[in-house]
């Protein structure tokens, strides 16, 4: 039997950070029964409520999904009556994640010497453009900056054109999230342990820098930099997008010669796999054009639906280059429930992407979206949490404080 409370119930997350990055590393945890409470300014909220497309309740789409799970509480991070609320609540608080530059927590009086203090056994998730050591620790970046810098979009795109945004400019931010929840999650095992706190240090480039299969090595061995090829891959042919009669992009792997051999059946020319210049996969990527050439004659000679049939018969890895609208109609989606869909008011039903890992006894689950307004749960983690009275927080809130 699976545990409602989640495999993190007791564990309470502190959220200081803006946009995207480090405040998914805290979402992460919510959905596994960590209480987040996220800190947004006074008055304006945190920037993700306007970035991207508006809903019905008057923050973006993107906030509704993102901030899910999360309380709201606002503070003015700069005043000092708000840093002292921060330290506070630290001392009730697991973890905390921020993504300002290196050295904005500390002029707030809010930096690691400060908040281990208030909670010697405190995780400090830090995501920063680069980090909080090196010659660059203190410029600014984003996604698009981070996918730059960790040698990701010199790799997109095709040889004869600029290099592209892998995917989407926030690539980079959803791993950095990721590997900003693996640390969290490595670093409260240890407090758990030990008692001792410590600082998770991520900067936006190094998950990409992480994820660049073997370039890294190979140059330092060969010297050889890899170059943009487009849709294909450095290291496997045919491994590429092809388009069908019916104008669909189909997507097909071949990593090894057996594969090779399945597609050929399927393509009805079983004799491939026996061409010499075509019978293993050195010989193919020294023939790319050639093998991309036939591969797409064939798929272009059928619809999407026949040739994905033919496909699958033979085993051959193989799948429609799924747009967002292919993603609500695809069955396996559907079944694994990837997409889910909650209840907002003012919005009505708002679909969002599952919980990923799936786990058997403790599953992650949203309870709710993003917050409405920022401040929702001022009054519960003001109030009751830290007692302070109606007319306290009602001090405090004409002061800008909260």
């Amino acid at each position: 039997m699976s545990d409602p409370r989640g495999a993190l119930a007791d564990v309470t997350v502190l959220d200081l950070a803006t946009f995207l990055a480090a405040p998914l590393c805290a979402t992460l945890l919510g959905e596994f029964g960590a209480e987040v409470i996220k800190v947004e300014q006074p008055g304006t909220g945190d920037d993700l409520r306007r970035l991207g497309r508006a809903a019905a309740t008057g923050s973006s789409y993107w906030w509704l999904v993102e901030a899910r799970n999360k309380k709201s509480i606002t503070c003015n991070l700069r005043d000092p009556e708000g840093q002292a609320l921060i330290r506070r609540l630290v001392t009730g608080a697991h973890v905390v994640t921020e993504n300002f530059r290196p050295g904005t927590l500390e002029r707030w009086n809010l930096g690691w010497d400060a908040l281990v203090q208030a909670r010697p056994s405190l995780v400090l998730v830090r995501v920063s453009a680069f980090g909080q050591t090196g010659p660059r620790r203190e410029r600014p970046g984003f996604g698009r900056i981070a996918a730059a810098v960790g040698g990701l979009a010199y790799l997109s795109g095709y040889p004869d054109r600029p290099p592209v945004t892998p995917g989407t400019p926030t690539v980079p931010d959803y791993l950095a999230g990721i590997f900003a929840a693996v640390g969290a999650l490595i670093a409260l095992r240890h407090a758990e342990r030990t008692g001792q706190g410590q600082v998770v240090d991520v900067g936006l480039y190094e998950p990409v820098l992480r994820v660049l299969d073997d370039a890294i090595a190979v140059y330092a061995g060969t010297g050889h930099v890899r170059e943009r090829i487009g849709s294909g891959t450095e290291s496997a042919a045919p491994h590429n997008h092809y388009r069908t009669r019916d104008g669909r992009w189909l997507a097909i792997a071949c990593t090894n010669d057996r594969m090779f051999a399945r597609l050929a059946q399927a393509m009805d020319r079983p004799e491939l796999a026996a061409d010499p210049r075509l019978a293993t996969t050195a010989a193919r990527l020294g023939h790319r054009e050639l093998v991309d050439g036939l591969v797409s004659a064939w798929i272009g000679a059928h619809d999407a639906e026949a040739a994905l049939a033919r496909l699958e018969a033979a085993e051959v890895p193989a799948s429609l280059v799924a747009s967002v609208r292919d993603l609500f109609e695809d069955p396996q989606v559907r079944a694994r429930e990837n997409i889910l869909s909650l209840a907002v008011p003012l919005l009505g039903a708002l679909a969002m992407p599952g919980v990923v890992p799936r786990l058997t006894l403790t599953p992650g689950r949203v309870a709710h979206a993003g917050p409405l307004r920022p401040g929702e749960h001022n009054e519960e983690i003001y109030g009751e949490r830290l007692g302070l009275s109606r007319a306290e927080r009602a001090g405090l809130a004409a002061r800008g404080v909260i």
